[in-house]
């Protein structure tokens, strides 16, 4: 097919741009993006795969890299480091760590209500956190939850001595609560219950960090703060990734089979229950009736004022410094169903 020399071609060409045919157009090329989750992909954080999967990050331009973390202190400190362009993060990690001089912002929260809790078995006899003196529990020491557990101790009226801390793999967390090998566990109820409950059979109990003096933003979309000045990019990540949080809440059974395909090992049915769980999480009484992404000024007070009482912040750390409500689409159809 001889090469288009109209003006059109030229100026299709300067564009990088190739003809599919005469008069017809090819897509410009997509950007590359690197983003990094929290963890490995599950229901809670499935927006992501969501997004990439659907083509909502490429019909915004994006050409995303999706790369699974091992917890939110060590995807604040890559994205801190400029080696991923987005993160997935807990916004307490993310307060303790621009109070040690990373230079991090949330740009949209999902989980606006912390999902951090102490599970033990049902048929434990730790009944109340009190119960937990004298016993072991597992903690991912990269994970939000490590960090928040000074605080959760605090507030139950416990002593951190009182209390063994050891470390686990997030893989590894569920087998040690069953096989009795720990006799608590410490993370994101929404990730770790429905292992408990369906794959091993068991029913879990409870003590959420909330309940103990936690008042803490969770889980949110990251960035450094260099990349605040690229406001395209930003505006069009967030808004894609969110389009693919809400899509997968309406699409629960073809988000379970896009989660196998990034996480051969997922089961569908704890990836739905998962996700069921951390609904829970997206709607608080400050964010009624907003767009997911959207975090109220008094939620992000709370976070300084629980990390200056419980995370031995002690520097002058203004709950502005850590977010931004500036890129979160304003649309109706972002604005989540109201219930869990």
């Amino acid at each position: 097919m001889p090469m288009d020399t109209t003006r059109r071609g030229f100026l299709a060409l300067a564009a990088g741009t190739t003809m599919a045919a005469p008069g017809i157009l090819r897509a410009q090329t997509l950007r590359p993006v690197t983003c990094l989750t929290d963890w490995l992909h599950q229901g809670p954080n499935c927006g992501f795969a969501v997004a990439k999967e659907k083509g909502f990050y490429a019909e915004a331009g994006l050409d995303v890299a999706l790369s699974q973390g091992k917890g939110s202190g060590g995807t604040a400190q890559i994205v801190a480091n400029k080696a991923s362009m987005f993160g997935f993060a807990d916004g307490f990690v993310v307060g303790n760590s621009v109070s040690k001089g990373m230079r991090l912002t949330m740009v949209g929260a999902v989980f606006r209500r912390t999902p951090t809790a102490v599970i033990v078995l049902d048929e434990s006899s730790i009944q109340q956190p009190k119960d937990l003196i004298g016993k072991s529990i597992g903690i991912p020491t990269g994970s939000a939850q490590f960090q928040q557990w000074p605080a959760f101790v605090n507030g139950a009226g416990l002593q951190l001595s009182q209390i063994k801390v050891i470390n686990v793999d997030a893989a590894g967390a569920v087998p040690a609560l069953i096989s009795g090998k720990v006799d608590a566990i410490a993370g994101f109820a929404q990730g770790w219950v429905p292992s408990i409950e369906i794959r091993g059979n068991k029913k879990a109990r409870t003590f959420w960090y909330a309940d103990h003096g936690v008042n803490a933003v969770s889980n949110g979309i990251i960035v450094h703060q260099d990349t605040l000045s690229d406001k395209p990019l930003v505006a069009a990540f967030v808004r894609a990734t969110l389009k693919g949080f809400l899509y997968g809440r309406q699409n629960l059974d073809e988000t379970a089979q896009i989660i196998k395909k990034y996480q051969e090992a997922s089961d569908p049915a704890i990836t739905k229950r998962e996700a069921e769980l951390s609904w829970r999480t997206w709607v608080t009484p400050t964010t009624k009736d907003k767009p997911l992404g959207w975090i109220a000024p008094e939620d992000w007070r709370a976070t300084v004022e629980t990390l200056k009482a419980y995370g031995g912040v002690t520097t002058d750390l203004d709950p502005s410094q850590l977010y931004t409500n500036e890129f979160v689409p304003t649309e109706p159809e972002f604005v989540p169903p109201q219930n869990a």
